[in-house]
């Protein structure tokens, strides 16, 4: 089978879904402290979309979408646990189905101290051109984090991939740290946020 990208017209039509079942299930209005401490007006709870029998599979489409828009060629995608999981399962479908091969992995917080003692959980990152995915990101911290644990095990990091951006300096910070580009399907302005 030869490796295909979603169609244009197929992934506008994801891409404008996906931001229905955003704004609609995701986008919660009122004061909330965020993982990295910080306090917002409205909370976007993406697991309620990566886990969503609909968006789930748009989430996959739309962000290989996303990342052949921008020319990002990579063989494994995933992240920081647990935010990133359902997104590179998203996206390893969603190459399937275009005959595409991509590995998932999941990237722990902290390497294990038992067992095998890994950090980056998955088929071998080493070696392979990967893409580190987020729901969303406010400080870049969690991507940061999966960045320097796909480095140690060997991988080539190619570019940060978020589905919302919140618009609070994470692209800048996590471009500035790793020298790589951060890419995000949607900005805050797109769900009425701005």
């Amino acid at each position: 089978m030869t490796a295909t990208s979603v169609p244009a017209a197929d992934a506008a039509a994801a891409r404008a879904r996906l931001l229905e079942l955003i704004k609609e299930l995701a986008v919660v209005r009122g004061k909330v402290i965020l993982s990295s401490g910080a306090e917002a007006d409205y909370y976007i709870d993406l697991r309620r979309i990566t886990l969503h029998h609909e968006a789930s599979k748009l989430v996959g489409q739309v962000m290989l979408s996303l990342t052949d828009n921008a020319g990002i060629d990579f063989e494994c995608a995933g992240g920081l646990t647990m935010g990133a999981d359902p997104v590179g399962t998203a996206v390893m479908h969603a190459a399937a189905d275009a005959g595409r091969t991509v590995d998932a992995f999941v990237v722990r917080k902290a390497q294990k101290s038992y067992g095998m003692g890994r950090q980056v959980e998955g088929p071998s990152v080493e070696g392979r051109k990967v893409l580190i995915l987020e729901d969303t990101s406010t400080t870049g911290g969690s991507a940061l984090t999966a960045v320097e644990g796909v480095r140690k095990a060997g991988g080539n990091v190619v570019a940060v991939a978020v589905i919302v951006d919140r618009d609070t300096g994470a692209k800048e910070k996590i471009e500035a740290e790793t020298g790589v580009p951060y890419l995000f399907a949607y900005g805050k302005d797109e769900l009425g946020l701005s």
